[in-house]
């Protein structure tokens, strides 16, 4: 079997099999469309298919996004730290995958507001698990050296799925209605489990895999406690911008979707938005490999101060005209923003907790808070649309980016000199108190 050093870090080399690596590329494609369950789709199908007629408008349907995104950020730090315990990642990726394609698919038999609500929140919960789970097996894989090459290769893979996905949606919707989507999701996710079993259990270093280092291992010394998550002050500063930037990127999507219904009517929504969705993913695919390979070259700060700078920008744009062509184009400036964040958010929490054997719960945490940014976002969305139309939401919410921009170009530190040992993240022109991996 052919073998590929990926990198030396902090144990040494690593040395992986082409195929583990191959199954680690198609597992983020596959995955793509199932990690997310229904995403934009969601609005579309309650709002088109099931309609006023059946109870669900902006404000209903937002009600069930927030639900459902409260109850999984309460699973975020769990789910983190389950998959810095468990030798048996593999499994939890699977199982996660099953239950949410579940949970999906039963949508066109129920119309109960609270069994959609209840589905919808499973679906959320077992979804939680994939994102410390991919960066996980990644990091168990190829190890810290070529950890932010390695994920910016996934999330140039993730979104190349969500393309290919998105694009086949649109184009079957546009023959078979809005349910093409459970079918094509049935499929991906099948295509997913069949894509985790191509990646050797025992090719995954699980003490590598939730942020240890070679010296704590030799030591045998045990993970540190959660709490230690809560003395890191960048990390929670991280944590607060990451809430900042979801509070204004999660509900644009949603609402273009919503405002494509009603401007193109249903029979064509979902075709719409799924243009949309293909056009920002054929942009974040070479964005995501770009970050990956330049973020230890430029740093962390000014690659993620232009993510917030493009979310601001992309909110004011869509208020300028109602085309739906203007409104897809305006969409391709996602796929930068959106890139952006996905490549570096674990390469940034990776740094900052670097050794103490938390780097998965630690994600957890921060997608806690991103969580309920983006929940948050979804019903203020959907009051301002209902109360004062779709360009004051969209003002709103580039006015939340343009206040991130603000805080991380002021508070948050470089933390690219965290990844050597012993070193300080940078801040400016000046250098701030060291990062504390540890407690």
């Amino acid at each position: 079997m052919d073998r590929i050093e990926t990198g030396a870090g902090a144990r040494g080399s690593r040395t992986t099999s082409a195929k583990a690596l191959r199954g680690l590329d198609a597992l983020n494609f596959f995955l793509a469309d199932v990690r997310d369950g229904l995403g934009p789709y969601l609005a579309i199908y309650l709002i088109a298919v099931r309609g006023p007629d059946q109870g669900w408008n902006e404000a209903t349907t937002g009600l069930v996004m927030t639900i459902a995104g409260i109850l999984g950020l309460v699973a975020q730090t769990p789910a983190g730290a389950l998959i810095d315990a468990t030798n048996h990642k593999r499994a939890v990726v699977i199982g996660g995958a099953i239950a949410v394609t579940a949970s999906c698919l039963v949508l066109p038999f129920i119309t109960n507001f609270y069994l959609v609500t209840a589905t919808q929140s499973i679906a959320h919960v077992a979804g939680t698990i994939f994102p410390p789970a991919l960066a996980a097996i990644t990091l168990g894989l190829v190890g810290p050296k070529m950890f932010a090459k390695r994920i910016g290769r996934n999330e140039g893979f993730n979104h190349a799925g969500n393309a290919v996905s998105a694009a086949l949606a649109g184009g079957l919707a546009y023959f078979f209605g809005p349910v093409v989507v459970f079918w094509l999701m049935g499929i991906l996710a099948a295509l997913s489990i069949g894509a985790m079993l191509m990646v050797p259990a025992d090719a995954i270093d699980n003490d590598l895999a939730r942020g240890m280092t070679e010296e704590e291992e030799q030591a045998q010394e045990k993970p540190s406690g959660l709490a230690a998550l809560l003395q890191n002050r960048a990390l929670l500063l991280f944590a607060v911008l990451c809430a900042i930037f979801h509070l204004a990127n999660a509900a644009m999507l949603t609402s273009v979707g919503q405002l494509l219904t009603h401007l193109s009517g249903k029979d064509h929504a979902t075709s719409l938005i799924a243009v949309c969705i293909v056009a920002a993913q054929c942009v974040m695919v070479p964005v995501a490999i770009f970050v990956g390979a330049k973020a230890d070259v430029i740093g962390r700060k000014p690659i993620f101060l232009t993510a917030f700078g493009i979310l601001a920008l992309r909110g004011v744009l869509y208020t300028l005209s109602d085309n739906p062509f203007w409104l897809v184009g305006v969409q391709l400036l996602d796929g930068i923003g959106a890139g952006v964040y996905g490549a570096l958010f674990p390469i940034v929490v990776a740094d900052l907790t670097r050794g103490g054997g938390r780097f998965n719960a630690a994600q957890g945490a921060v997608a806690t808070a991103q969580g309920i940014g983006a929940s948050l976002s979804a019903t203020l969305a959907g009051v301002i649309i209902v109360s004062a139309g779709y360009s004051t939401a969209f003002l709103a919410l580039a006015a939340i980016a343009a206040l991130g921009f603000v805080l991380y170009f002021a508070l948050m530190p470089e933390t690219r000199g965290a990844v050597r040992a012993g070193s300080e993240p940078e801040s400016g022109g000046g250098r701030t108190p060291a990062v504390p991996a540890r407690a």
